[in-house]
């Protein structure tokens, strides 16, 4: 496949018509009009509805996009290593991340990540639900979670402590729970589909059912519900730090059990050589957990 004609039909895409692309390539609209014909002809299928008004993706269109993407960035990542200019990034970098720790870690990375490399360019999701990597076209996800098995590839950048927390105010009306079994008397606040919390007792897991009557999509939602005195929650501890320091929150210590510990984990499509963009997003991330407190993982 010929990554020019990838490169128009990436164009077309981004600019909405064939003229469009072709000013910013620098070609007549005739070549990209013959480059993208050329690239459905490959392929066999057509990858855009045309119109006098209006391009639009087909479904194979939309399928293929993402691919399209990935030839030329795998392409840009090779002319960069053959410069021997190994400290550069270049191309779209796609990360996925929870909000919560996107907000804290990953968005404040972006300034200084494309100030040290000009031809990099991110697309930040911020996201509690796991995309599909390959189909999205997405290089990275950090998610923080007891991984299920599949076909993905996961390496582990950070333990990540959780505690349970509840508001002053919450603990003076309802008091404060003494072990799990007490957790039952009160109101916690949990994720969408959650029913259980998990502890570790004796170095074996236990399994505490909730008593739930509020659920939030994602933990902002639990963080601003137990600080306004709607319950006990449980949040990393640096999704909490703050509100400890300023009193906010307090913690909720038990005494028979802990809360499991769920590490922050990175999460590739493939188990293929890690794009240079991808290589100097995690070792960024790595500092910056590093200079949090947290225990990082070595990089092998």
């Amino acid at each position: 496949m010929d990554t020019q004609d990838a490169l128009v039909f990436t164009h077309v895409v981004s600019a909405g018509s064939l003229a469009g692309a072709a000013r910013r390539l620098g070609i007549t609209p005739m070549a990209a009009t013959r480059r993208l014909a050329s690239l459905e002809a490959q392929l066999g299928v057509r990858l855009l509805h045309r119109s006098t008004r209006a391009l639009s993706l087909t479904p194979e269109g939309e399928t293929f996009l993402p691919y399209a993407q990935a030839l030329l960035d795998s392409e840009a990542e090779a002319m960069a290593r053959l410069r021997s200019d190994k400290a550069a990034a270049t191309g779209l970098l796609r990360v996925s991340t929870t909000v919560a720790f996107g907000t804290r870690y990953v968005a404040p990375l972006v300034p200084r990540l494309l100030d040290r490399h000009p031809e990099l360019r991110i697309a930040l999701d911020l996201s509690d639900t796991m995309p599909d990597l390959i189909a999205s076209g997405t290089d990275l996800a950090i998610r923080i979670a007891r991984l299920r098995d599949s076909g993905l590839i996961a390496r582990k950048l950070a333990d990540n402590h959780r505690l349970l927390v509840a508001s002053p105010d919450y603990l003076a009306r309802h008091g404060h729970p003494a072990t799990t079994a007490d957790l039952a008397g009160h109101s916690c606040l949990s994720l969408f589909g959650i029913s259980h919390w998990t502890f570790i007792a004796d170095g074996a897991e236990k399994h505490v059912r909730l008593n739930s009557r509020f659920t939030a999509s994602n933990v902002q939602g639990c963080r601003a519900a137990a600080r306004a005195g709607g319950g006990i929650t449980l949040l990393s501890e640096w999704n909490v730090a703050q509100d400890l320091a300023n009193g906010r929150l307090v913690r909720v210590d038990l005494a028979d059990a802990s809360p499991e510990p769920i590490n922050i984990w990175a999460v590739y499509p493939t188990n293929r050589l890690l794009p240079q963009k991808v290589r100097v997003f995690i070792t960024e991330l790595r500092a910056a957990l590093t200079a949090d407190g947290m225990k990082v993982t070595p990089e092998k």
